[in-house]
């Protein structure tokens, strides 16, 4: 988890860098907003510092309000419209990567689950998997739960 981290999209016109910096583990969200957007059972994420991200190419964004209230905007892939990152509003400074544009996607193992409450009844969870009804609720709460990439 810790070092250098690159990626893109599904058509190769947009390539990030992810510097080495302060990032949490990657986590499997299961909520039915995920759900929605991705059109699959759930997404993987990994809360970063945006400062660390050096993109090129052509982005676009969504926008919209989470149930939380938070303002999300989502930056993808204006040709292939892949997601790469999202930002919202409740979380100054940091953004949440899409783990599957990671160029080694697979390497990456989810340290928690979110939303477990509306995960998709046919996925079964490691028996030692940490898992969460809903999401944590403050910073501290995010850190301690899904913890720090490298410790």
């Amino acid at each position: 988890m810790k070092g250098e981290l690159t990626g893109g999209c599904l058509c190769g016109a947009v390539r990030y860098t992810l510097r080495d910096g302060f990032r949490l583990n990657p986590y499997a969200c299961h909520c039915t907003d995920c759900q929605s957007r991705t059109g699959s059972a759930f997404s993987e994420h990994m809360l970063f510092t945006l400062a660390d991200l050096d993109i090129s190419g052509d982005l676009d964004a969504g926008e919209y309000d989470q149930p939380s209230g938070a303002h999300s905007r989502i930056f993808g892939c204006a040709r292939c419209k892949a997601r790469i990152y999202a930002v919202n509003d409740s979380r100054d400074g940091l953004a949440s990567l899409r783990c599957g544009t990671l160029d080694d996607s697979a390497s990456f193992v989810p340290s928690a689950h979110l939303w477990v409450r509306s995960k998709q009844r046919w996925i079964r969870l490691p028996e030692d998997a940490k898992a969460m009804d809903e999401q944590p609720r403050s910073s501290e709460d995010w850190v301690a739960f899904v913890g720090i990439a490298g410790r």
